[in-house]
């Protein structure tokens, strides 16, 4: 099974928020994946198939070896959406 960790500043309230929409869409479209949210420290030493936050706290955890979803909006379920469509479905 997948993990996908939903990354923000603080790990609180935006990125538990965005946990909560990942799960959803991931229900509508019938993939099965372990989610969960963290702050971007938390976040460096924590392993997952999917690491996912807004553009500028993501880029702080690129290294090559980690699959980054970057969203411009984390609160647009739309972008977030065709973000995991993009990702998810092939994986």
């Amino acid at each position: 099974m997948k993990k996908i960790l939903v990354v923000c500043g603080n790990g609180l309230g935006s990125s538990f928020i965005v946990e909560m929409n990942v799960k959803t869409i991931l229900n509508d479209l019938g993939i099965e994946a372990e989610v969960d949210h963290t702050d971007l420290t938390t976040s460096k030493s924590e392993t997952a198939d999917f690491f996912l936050g807004s553009t500028e706290i993501v880029e702080n955890l690129e290294d090559g070896n980690r699959n980054v979803i970057k969203l411009n909006n984390l609160m647009d379920k739309k972008e977030l959406r065709t973000a995991i469509e993009a990702n998810l479905k092939e994986a």
